[in-house]
């Protein structure tokens, strides 16, 4: 494989500390060995692949999953459980311009209806996962933000919470107001992803762990692969690897993403008294109005976890400087928890697009070829919303849930190739001075 960050970035180091890993056993997967033939392979065992093979093995096609590493070990298992309204980075008037007003609003009816699948899948397939929250609340980093978030309820559904009236809802910490929207929930996802897991296998599909694909490529009669021990013959191919992706799996993706680092932080069981203390007493999830933002939560357990986008640089000196730094931002804006533990640190990579949109379609010029990635973050419902169109896809299908213009628009490519990590340098940079 060719990745573009440092080989420790897809190790084991990152992810040391996670605090899901201490919720659910993974499951045991088989390593893939032998002939294996299907209608269907899946690359990647996350919530899109996931998701991908549980519809194709629910719609009758024969389907077997790789997993280059163990379950649950990628983004899927190691993110904050936001199943959140997201996927994209793009301004409604962004999206008017590039593709007009029906498809803008095709696109946020996706990022619900993204969110109503994973609600619809936990009750059918009855995953407990830990689930909280009517909604999301963004909170206001400063009054300019407020000032935003009041013309922002007057164009959409959601609820403003003046500054005065935060303590009353539990939001105790260095706001100016908060805007409130009724779609999502938080929940945990290596439960989630695993309840899916374990529906898939039921339904037929074939999930194997520590297979990774190293070849592919399109034979008279569909595709080969090569997954670990196992020489894989498939009629269509599904690509969910998203911020894990090679530049050569397949050469088409070369150039097209941008994993970027995220790095959470999971406390011990917060008392009552110090939940007092800082005047905190939601379950809301929330997060706040930065560009690069923090977001946070009380989980049902009554710890707190708290994230935001990690460093620039991945290394075994690196990462421990932004947990450093992520924990200077936690106390920075909970000072009464200055003192609680927080023994559970971990990092993981989003991925980001050129165009700011996820992209779900057939790989252009490789017929039987897709790929679902992008989901800036929000890959709980994004993702699991894509292996569901996916799921369509590969059966020759157009999806029967929308399927708007700015997922189906090819993936640009970033400019400056394997080194395209500089440009998030200066962006990062504008983007810290934006916040101020």
């Amino acid at each position: 494989m060719r990745r573009i960050f440092p080989a420790y970035a897809y190790g084991d180091g990152p992810r040391r500390g996670c605090w899901w890993d201490e919720t659910v056993p993974a499951p045991d997967w088989p390593v893939a060995a032998g002939d294996i033939s299907v209608d269907v392979a899946v690359v990647g065992g996350g919530f899109t692949g996931v998701s991908a093979a549980l519809h194709l093995a629910e719609a009758g096609a024969s389907v077997a999953l790789f997993e280059a590493m163990k379950p649950g070990w990628g983004a899927s298992g190691r993110n904050g459980g936001f199943c959140c309204v997201g996927g994209a980075k793009i301004s409604d008037a962004a999206l008017i311009s590039r593709y007009g007003a029906a498809e803008k609003d095709a696109f946020r009816g996706a990022e619900v209806e993204a969110v109503n699948l994973v609600a619809r899948l936990l009750e059918r397939h009855r995953i407990d996962a830990d689930t909280h929250s009517r909604g999301e609340t963004q909170l206001a980093h400063n009054r300019r933000a407020y000032a935003r978030m009041v013309a922002q309820a007057e164009a959409d559904e959601g609820v403003l919470t003046p500054p005065d009236q935060l303590a009353a809802q539990g939001f105790g910490g260095p706001f100016h107001g908060a805007i409130t929207y009724p779609v999502g929930f938080g929940l945990n996802p290596r439960k989630y992803l695993f309840g899916l897991a374990r529906a898939a296998e039921e339904a037929g599909a074939r999930l194997y762990q520590q297979s990774p694909v190293e070849r592919l490529e399109r034979g008279a009669s569909g595709w080969r692969l090569r997954a670990g021990a196992a020489s894989v013959r498939a009629d269509a191919v599904l690509i969910a690897t998203n911020g894990y992706s090679s530049e050569d799996m397949p050469g088409w993706l070369a150039g097209r993403y941008m994993p970027a680092q995220s790095t959470v932080m999971v406390t011990r069981p917060l008392t009552r008294s110090e939940l007092d203390a800082q005047g905190w007493a939601t379950d809301q999830m929330a997060f706040d109005s930065r560009n690069l933002l923090h977001y946070f939560r009380l989980m049902p357990d009554r710890r707190f976890l708290f994230g935001m986008r990690g460093g620039l640089i991945s290394g075994p000196r690196a990462e421990p400087r932004i947990r450093r730094r992520l924990r200077r931002h936690f106390d920075a804006m909970f000072p009464a928890w200055r003192g609680v533990e927080a023994d559970h640190m971990w990092s993981g990579m989003v991925c980001l697009a050129w165009n700011r949109t996820p992209f779900v379609g057939p790989v252009p010029d490789r017929p039987g070829l897709f790929a679902g990635l992008a989901y800036h973050g929000n890959g709980v419902a994004m993702g699991s919303y894509s292996g569901r169109l996916l799921a369509d896809l590969a059966l020759g299908r157009w999806p029967d849930l929308p399927w708007p213009a700015p997922m189906r628009d090819p993936m640009a490519r970033f400019p400056l190739g394997r080194a395209r990590r500089a440009l998030m340098w200066p962006v990062y940079g504008l983007l810290a001075l934006a916040d101020l």
